[in-house]
């Protein structure tokens, strides 16, 4: 099987402070795959070396197969990538925003209609889409951030925190979406996340980090046959020695 992200002893160093840490894991082609651990982990900043917004300190990072430092010009045109924090022009509707943004990727006309189209059904907002997206609850919006994450089918979609501040019916609903649609469009998709009980049900596997390294990684039940626990939860628990 292909590999969509090949990380091989990633360090990444601010100064005196060391993000990551030897970092090295890999991710199949067309698997939702969870970075998952304590605000602070290290899972933005890598995060980021994948999306080739920061530059590893030292070790390879490779998205089908190019390396991220060398090639970034051509990750770029596999990737997409959401912040956290990612906002929405406040004062375009839900349709001018996903067009503005069509047309930086788009080949021709025809194909901004077909990816506008695309997020239309992606997010499900039907006729809110006429309306400005300052008047979007903060569930509606991440729904169309997602929706613009995904319209151009990339080969990688990298979300940080996807649902990140949503209640619990806004985040099942962000859930399903990536869910259905990696499954249909065999889509790679690479999250982040700090919340352990959502991402078991949303990833194949998942890799938990703390202070920078990966402690575990597996698929959410073998990990928690192996620890025999009842959540990803008691399994950092048990691994950082909480528990």
């Amino acid at each position: 099987m292909t590999l969509a992200i090949e990380a091989e002893s990633v360090r990444k160093d601010f100064g005196t402070i060391r993000a990551l840490d030897s970092l090295s894991f890999t991710v199949d082609s067309g698997e939702i795959f969870g970075l998952i651990g304590p605000n602070g982990a290290g899972k933005t900043t890598c995060l980021r070396v994948v999306s080739t917004l920061l530059l590893p300190t030292s070790g390879s990072m490779k998205v089908f197969g190019t390396d991220v430092v060398k090639n970034a010009a051509e990750v770029r045109r596999m990737i997409t990538y959401l912040p956290e924090e990612a906002g929405a022009y406040r004062n375009l509707s839900g349709w001018e925003y996903l067009q503005f943004m069509a047309k930086f990727v788009a080949a021709d006309k025809a194909d901004v209609k077909k990816m506008i189209d695309e997020a239309a059904e992606i997010c499900g907002l039907g006729e809110r889409l006429k309306d400005r997206a300052k008047t979007y609850s903060k569930g509606m919006k991440r729904r169309l951030l997602v929706a613009r994450a995904l319209m151009n089918k990339p080969k990688l979609a990298i979300l940080d925190e996807p649902t990140g501040g949503l209640d619990v019916l806004q985040s099942y609903h962000v859930r399903e979406i990536i869910k259905k649609y990696a499954a249909q469009h065999g889509v790679t998709i690479l999250l982040s996340s700090h919340n352990m009980l959502e991402v078991e049900h949303l990833c194949n596997t998942v890799a938990l980090l703390d202070k920078g390294k990966i402690v575990v990684e597996g698929k959410p039940q073998e990990l928690k046959e192996r620890y025999q626990t009842a959540n990803l939860e008691e399994v950092f628990a048990k691994v950082v020695g909480f528990a």
